[in-house]
């Protein structure tokens, strides 16, 4: 088995952790803000930047425990916990959605006065306050899923309260309260349309699906390519976690060569491998005139 050295970006725990502290004290004053008020949407903000917390809370712990060197009885360490992660926080962001959608049509037929003031500067506040998290965690989001689902939280909460903010002021000045709950509905659509799409793509790196942009039949041809190449079949592809991706193959020599001399054919492979698909953790079984399946895809 054989890793290709590439760059890793650092992710800063830290960066969490500030998000955390920011999300409690703007989903305890937006609760609070939405009970006195009578605001569904700012109570359904609230509940969102609630459930922001604990999927924070959890992307912190899965992030620490990825963190944690592999042992005899942990292979790989915990290195797919923030796949994990992931998936949970996908799948909250969906089911708190469905929440908001049910409880806004319910107060969309029995419309009540809402202060309205005080929504429009709790609103405000969740904007200034996401705003930040989102800032904190951006880079990092566009190196790890688990620290993308974190940031997707903190991004549809800041885009609430700005939708919490746009009804707010409608409702001040144009007494339109049955804003409140399109403004909800409108947050829960988008949560579904962002979580839908994280927990897809969650859910495929956790079944090992091979990921999307691998072409099983170009890596073949590609390989093929290669003198003293014979067949590369019984092929898996798949992420361990956002920084390693996996190939396990058997590859039929096309001669009856020592092992020195299949070093020197791996290092070629392993080369393509990486230069072509960015495949970086290698594990070729090598073989001559083996009889067994010879197809490309084989269920062990």
């Amino acid at each position: 088995m054989s890793d290709v050295h590439i760059h890793k970006h650092e992710v800063k725990g830290k960066n969490l952790v500030l998000s955390i502290v920011l999300n409690i004290i703007i989903t305890i004053a937006q609760f609070v803000g939405g009970i006195i008020s009578g605001s569904l949407a700012l109570i359904s903000d609230a509940l969102h930047n609630f459930s922001d917390v604990l999927s924070l809370i959890f992307s912190l712990i899965a992030h620490k425990l990825s963190r944690r060197k592999a042992t005899i009885g942990n292979t790989f360490g915990y290195k797919r916990a923030e796949l994990i992660a992931a998936f949970v926080n996908a799948s909250t962001l969906v089911v708190v959605a469905f929440i908001l959608i049910y409880g806004a049509i319910e107060r969309f037929f029995h419309p009540h006065p809402i202060a309205s003031n005080i929504v429009i500067w709790l609103a405000f506040l969740g904007i200034i306050v996401n705003g930040l998290s989102v800032l904190f965690l951006k880079k990092d989001a566009q190196h790890n899923i688990n620290m993308k689902s974190a940031y997707l939280h903190l991004l549809t909460d800041m885009l609430a309260s700005v939708a919490v903010l746009i009804g707010g002021i409608l409702m001040k000045y144009y007494s339109w309260f049955w804003v409140d709950s399109v403004m909800t509905i409108l947050i829960a659509i988008y949560l579904i349309i962002v979580g839908v799409k994280l927990l897809l793509t969650s859910t495929k790196m956790l079944m090992l699906f091979t990921p999307n942009h691998i072409n099983i039949k170009e890596i073949v041809r590609e390989v093929h390519k290669i003198k003293g190449v014979g067949k590369l079949h019984h092929i898996h592809v798949w992420h361990l976690n956002d920084e390693e991706l996996h190939l396990e193959a058997h590859l039929d020599c096309s001669d009856d060569i020592k092992m020195s001399e299949f070093n020197i054919l791996l290092d070629k492979v392993e080369q393509v491998l990486f230069t072509k698909f960015h495949i970086n953790h290698i594990n070729i079984q090598p073989e001559f005139k083996k009889i067994d399946p010879k197809e490309f895809i084989v269920q062990d």
